[in-house]
């Protein structure tokens, strides 16, 4: 029985600088079955060529000294038979050109794919077994991007060229759309997280504000506690002792001098009055802040303040515009009425009290007016005093504490003898106009 003839494998020169992608194209074909021989540059190229005729060549194109076209053009030169393929990273029209000029057969573009290049292998391989129909072709003058080129190949040679490089093209194309792919997916990923992101923001600030109206509203109730606990230390203990020695004053003369001992007793009822009232300012006061600001119809709210008042022969005018409202603590309708009350008790000869608006700047101011005997000057600041307010009454103090709660602040301007004024301050966006006044 005849031994079978075994097929010698392929040989295949890979003529390449770095060491790495040599012994990467060594395992890519050797695993495809071919022998391969490497070759550092291409002078070691020629030297293994002469020693034993190889199959194919693959060269890389950049190396130093002689690069991939000039060793190209010398085995052409030499040995016209052996089938070159060029493995590049350039991929330019040009690039062709002067492959073709060289004498390329194929083209491989890095990073090479063991498919491809398996495919370029055999394509180039199998046209080197078919004669060129057009056997040795007259030199092409072609002229292309301002360079001249002599291509020497034949029709076949030419269309495997362009076939190869066109495969490439294709698959870079299509490498190209799936990366464009990707990325318009990265992209809405990174549209989505902006939005989350944004969201998150918008969140953490609301986040921040409530923590910063919480703290504030921390910090009044904590003011508010010390001040209540210095009225009912300081003050109601005061006014107990007070109440104590007045009484104690009418037990000891009440036989002696009853008529005497009757004042010391209107006395203690007098400060017994003011023990109420002070209990009853710190339940009033312990109110300021318990509820959250609203908006609230600016008019309607110097309306209903009359109705806590009895003016008399007074005439209350209102020319605030309709449709405006104020940013305040609910408890705001007080401090109007606080001060219509102020101006009956302590006007004297007033005859009208006015509640009007101007604005200023990004800002409103609401002025309540009177033809009163005014406040004096060295008194203007002290009448919203707790301690001035325990003699006078409360309700100034108590205005001012009231509309600090939303940033508004109040102070008197006016001129004593020709009348109280009273400034309220509301900062932007306390006041904003409805649709009734345009």
């Amino acid at each position: 029985m005849e031994e079978m003839q075994t097929r010698p494998a392929i040989s295949v020169l890979v003529v390449e600088d770095s060491r790495t992608q040599a012994e990467f194209l060594r395992y890519m074909l050797e695993q495809e079955g071919y022998d391969v021989t490497l070759a550092a540059d291409g002078e070691a190229a020629l030297r293994r060529i002469g020693a034993g005729r190889p199959d194919i060549v693959l060269s890389d194109i950049l190396m130093p000294g002689m690069d991939g076209y000039d060793l190209c053009r010398r085995i052409k030169q030499e040995h016209p038979a052996i089938p070159v393929i060029l493995v590049t990273t350039l991929f330019d029209p040009a690039d062709v050109m002067r492959g073709l000029a060289a004498g390329a057969d194929s083209f491989i573009v890095k990073p090479v794919e063991p498919g491809h290049v398996r495919s370029q292998v055999e394509a180039v391989l199998k046209a080197a077994e078919v004669p060129d129909p057009d056997g040795v072709p007259a030199p092409l003058e072609v002229s292309f991007a301002g360079s001249a080129y002599t291509i020497t190949a034949g029709r076949r040679q030419i269309l495997n060229t362009l076939l190869s490089t066109y495969t490439v093209a294709v698959a870079k194309n299509a490498e190209l759309l799936e990366a464009q792919d990707q990325l318009r997916t990265v992209n809405e990923q990174l549209q989505e997280a902006i939005g989350d992101l944004s969201r998150s923001n918008e969140s953490l600030e609301a986040e921040n504000q409530e923590r910063r109206r919480v703290e504030k509203a921390l910090a009044d109730a904590n003011r508010k506690l010390q001040l209540m606990t210095s009225i009912t230390r300081h003050d109601l203990l005061n006014q107990l002792a007070a109440l104590w020695e007045y009484l104690n004053l009418a037990l000891s003369v009440r036989e002696q001098e009853p008529a005497n001992a009757w004042r010391h007793v209107e006395s203690a009822e007098g400060m017994a009055t003011r023990i109420s009232n002070t209990i009853r300012f710190t339940a009033e006061y312990q109110s300021v802040g318990a509820a959250s600001p609203v908006w609230q119809d600016l008019w309607t709210l110097v309306e209903r303040s009359k109705k806590y008042v009895s003016p008399g022969a007074v005439t209350i005018e209102n020319t605030v515009p309709a449709g405006v409202e104020v940013y305040a603590d609910p408890l705001v309708e007080k401090v109007f009425s606080n001060l219509i009350e102020n101006a009956l008790r302590y006007g004297e000869k007033i005859t009208t009290i006015t509640f009007s608006l101007r604005e200023e700047g990004d800002g409103y101011t609401i002025l309540c007016t009177d033809d009163g005997a005014g406040v004096l000057p060295g008194e203007k600041e002290k009448i919203f005093t707790y301690a001035y307010g325990m003699n006078t009454g409360l309700g100034l103090f108590l205005a001012r504490e009231i509309l600090a709660i939303t940033g508004i602040t109040i102070r008197e301007t006016g001129e004593a003898g020709k009348g109280a004024r009273f400034e309220i301050h509301c900062p932007a966006g306390v006041v904003r106009a409805g649709p009734e006044t345009g």
